[in-house]
């Protein structure tokens, strides 16, 4: 228990460091946070003009919409395995994922729990878990988890009330009681031999594995600063609709009295400013105009800062709002993407990685051994490019008119589910039945209608 408990403290202390900076990158996603600096320029009231461009979370969002998982396979299956495609649907993994992958990207880790599930037990319990709640630790030689936990259920002051410890053969259920950690239930002493916690960390290197405390990097880190500085530029742009955008007039030699309404009431300064027509009876007064400000330079700058976000994100440059006036064709188009291809392609391989050790847990927990094939476990995932439907059905129906690819394999490269791929062939089996059974009996009627040795008459 005492040594539980200083795992427990360590792993706290290893959250606490590492919460501020998830806390400012989680604000930075979710667009809530504010421009710094922004009081050197602008006075404190009109910070009400302040315009975030949320670029962060374009980034993000680019990458995360072209990662969607569409099975596993198991080594020597000739298609996508059923069984672990239910359990996959069981946890609506399906939207589920989504928040892994969009964590890791914009926050540089997340995390993904397996665990028994009393009510089917065929069907495995797959959790996702924030990692403003969750950390872990690695063994440093062999890289693999060690020990993790979960603090949640936090009070007013922001204190986690609440934990779950993960040992490789054993989960702690603990509760805070007058500052110190207690157990809240049983310990659950399940010999599994493994943590059930699996990392996904967004852009692993070797060089981080040596901290203790930093695993992984934000997506966004690059954009945040010049979507700032844009940021600023739309800010000084709102400003400027306020005061410099109309033309600036003036009057010289006339008084208060010669501003009256209708009525013979003095008007006040702002009505005086804004009136459409001015004119006065004292011909000593002189009205003067100065010109409008131009503000194409701002569009100038903003456009300047979209290309640079384009060119360190991997994004085109279309995804900030700057357009052309000729659109490149469809083709062009998928050229300018082929770095965000590629790095999907990139975040599908290292997330795949831990997708598999996911499901291998699963097959853990479902058959309470440990499948050495499930080892070689390969995760199928969906086109990261963005081709249409009609050149995807070509291209695949040109692969198995030629032999390059068989049936089940030319669904997958669809984007066909493993369970409609399963009806589709049972199906297809069903309809081979049918003919087939069908060949035989018209061929059993021919004969008993023209017995051997008589002559089957011909059409002419």
């Amino acid at each position: 228990m005492a040594e539980a408990m200083e795992v427990l403290g360590k792993l706290e202390d290893r959250l606490r460091i590492r919460q501020p900076d998830l806390q400012e990158l989680n604000e930075r996603f979710e667009g809530v946070n504010k421009l710094r600096q922004l009081g050197v320029a602008i006075p404190e009231e009109l910070k009400s003009f302040t315009v975030v461009l949320n670029w962060a979370r374009v980034v993000v969002d680019a990458i995360e919409h072209r990662l969607d998982l569409s099975g596993f396979r198991m080594p020597g299956a000739e298609a996508a395995d059923t069984s672990l495609w239910q359990v996959w649907q069981y946890n609506n993994m399906d939207e589920r994922q989504g928040f892994v992958h969009t964590d890791a990207l914009a926050l540089g880790t997340s995390f993904a729990c397996v665990g028994t599930n009393e009510d089917d037990k065929d069907s495995p319990l797959i959790t996702v878990e924030s990692p403003l709640e969750m950390t872990v630790r690695r063994d440093p030689r062999t890289h693999r988890v060690t020990e993790a936990a979960r603090f949640y259920d936090a009070d007013d002051s922001g204190t986690a009330q609440r934990a779950t410890l993960y040992l490789p053969n054993e989960t702690r259920w603990l509760k805070r009681e007058r500052g110190q950690w207690v157990n809240e239930l049983e310990p659950d002493l399940h010999g599994l031999g493994a943590v059930p916690v699996v990392p996904f960390v967004n852009r692993h290197r070797t060089t981080r594995l040596r901290d203790s405390v930093l695993e992984g990097a934000s997506e966004m880190a690059d954009v945040i600063p010049i979507a700032d500085s844009a940021s600023r530029a739309i800010t000084n742009t709102q400003l400027l609709q306020e005061t410099l955008v109309a033309p600036a007039r003036g009057v010289l030699g006339a008084t208060k009295g010669d501003f009256v309404g209708s009525d013979g009431k003095p008007l006040t300064a702002w009505e005086t400013y804004f009136g459409a027509v001015w004119a006065m009876a004292n011909k000593d007064a002189k009205t003067f105009q100065f010109d409008a400000a131009d503000m194409k330079n701002i569009e100038t700058i903003v456009n300047m800062y979209a290309r640079l976000a384009s060119g360190v994100s991997h994004l085109p440059v279309e995804y900030f709002g700057l357009t052309t006036n000729n659109p490149p064709s469809a083709e062009g188009y998928r050229a300018g993407e082929t770095r965000l291809v590629k790095t999907a392609e990139r975040k599908q391989t290292a997330f795949g990685n831990s997708w598999e050790a996911v499901m291998r847990l699963v097959i853990r927990f479902r058959d309470g051994k440990w499948s050495e094939d499930a080892r070689r476990m390969e995760a199928l995932w969906r086109d990261a490019g963005t081709p249409t439907v009609s050149m995807v059905a070509d291209a695949v129906s040109k692969y198995f008119a030629a032999g390059l690819v068989d049936w089940e394999t030319a669904q997958e490269d669809i984007g066909r589910s493993p369970e409609m791929i399963r009806r589709m062939k049972e199906r297809r089996e069903k309809e081979s039945e049918a003919a087939l059974s069908f060949g035989v009996q018209q061929a059993s009627e021919v004969v008993n209608e023209y017995p051997v040795g008589s002559s089957v008459p011909v059409s002419e």
